[in-house]
């Protein structure tokens, strides 16, 4: 097979047929980047590895916000961090773990939810550069994702995440105004990035745990299932053939056919020590791609090179049968994974990958 383009490769693997190679990617934390960096004199994993997705994204908003006054009760630190959201969070002592305080943890009435200062993202200045950055991506012969990340992760970490649990039983008012103005942007961000032309909407919320979802399935299908559905139509109004990529930490077997039937392309990250990649590749293969599947609670972190690139070659010949796997790490390479480890999985592909 001839030697194919980034975004053939890609596009070619989560539709569910077989490209030349297996296609990789993977998140580096702040202190792995720093390994990076004097292990190999680059500054860009995504080059040096041969990292075949890239990303466009809004542009930073230019609005000033004082959030302060819905911190009056609990005065943020001064090293604080506030986000256009009004989530502010507040560095913690270990690498890049963090505490949060949430902004809409006392509000008591949809009029005060209706009159906060939401992002601006649909001023044009936030987006209008989207077509033009694709456009450069896609002639450079990249695979392009971007989209709107969360609906219950930005929720939550707005209200707190015991309150939203309480407004979805004893104050739905409260519930559904958050999420609606929070879906509404969403939205917006989603039909935008699929009229600028990127081949995949990059979404998700993580919902598992490690054993189990973290709400019932059906609170789950009642307040996400069709917001995120309104999220995926729009995208799919703009652009009909954009595959749509959700991700969720932990075990959330019972809710995959929910979303695939909302649209669902590409499950990720498939994480291992929650579910059995070859299983949902068995029994999901023909409706799904796979990105994902090596393990950071047990191979990246605690494997040897030699397991690391035996479990990367397992993943290609059960998973990847056929195409629908994009080999990654199922989260960011956290500083306790061995450099060795790191340059085993990349090896690993190159060594295993090829159809």
């Amino acid at each position: 097979m001839n030697e194919m383009t980034s975004w053939e490769r890609v596009l070619t693997t989560i539709s569910r047929r077989e490209p030349d190679r297996v296609p990789k990617t993977a998140g580096f934390t702040a202190t792995i980047m720093e390994r990076f960096k004097k292990e190999t004199g680059s500054n860009n994993p995504g080059e040096y590895f041969k990292m075949e997705p890239r990303g466009v994204g809004f542009k930073a908003t230019q609005r000033k916000v004082d959030f302060s006054r819905y911190f009056e009760a609990e005065p943020l630190p001064p090293n604080a961090n506030v986000s256009e959201w009004g989530t502010a969070t507040v560095p913690g002592t270990f690498y890049h773990f963090t505490s949060k305080r949430y902004v809409m943890a006392r509000m008591t009435s949809v009029k005060e939810l209706d009159n906060y200062p939401w992002p601006d993202l649909k001023e044009a200045y936030r987006h209008e550069h989207l077509e033009a950055d694709v456009k450069r991506l896609h002639d450079a012969g990249w695979f392009v994702q971007g989209g709107p990340g969360h609906i219950f992760e930005i929720a939550w970490q707005l209200r707190r995440m015991d309150n939203l649990f309480m407004d979805f039983m004893e104050n739905e008012e409260m519930a559904e105004c958050i999420l609606d103005h929070i879906c509404d942007l969403q939205t917006f961000v989603a039909r935008r990035c699929a009229q600028a032309g990127v081949d995949m909407l990059v979404t998700g919320d993580d919902v598992g745990m490690q054993d189990r979802l973290m709400m019932s399935p059906a609170t789950w299908r009642k307040w996400f299932k069709p917001r995120w559905a309104r999220v995926y139509a729009a995208a799919r109004a703009a652009k009909p053939d954009i595959h749509i990529w959700y991700h969720s930490d932990g075990k959330i077997t019972e809710i995959i056919p929910d979303l695939i039937e909302i649209g669902l392309t590409v499950l990720n990250p498939v994480q291992p020590e929650c579910m059995d990649p070859v299983a949902l590749k068995k029994q999901y293969g023909g409706q799904l791609a796979f990105w994902g599947t090596i393990g950071t609670q047990t191979t990246m972190p605690f494997g040897t090179p030699a397991e690391v690139k035996a479990t990367v070659k397992r993943m290609i010949e059960t998973v990847g049968e056929g195409g629908g796997l994009v080999l990654a790490p199922t989260h960011v390479l956290e500083p306790d994974v061995p450099w060795e480890n790191i340059v085993a999985f990349f090896e690993a592909v190159e060594e295993c990958g090829r159809y």
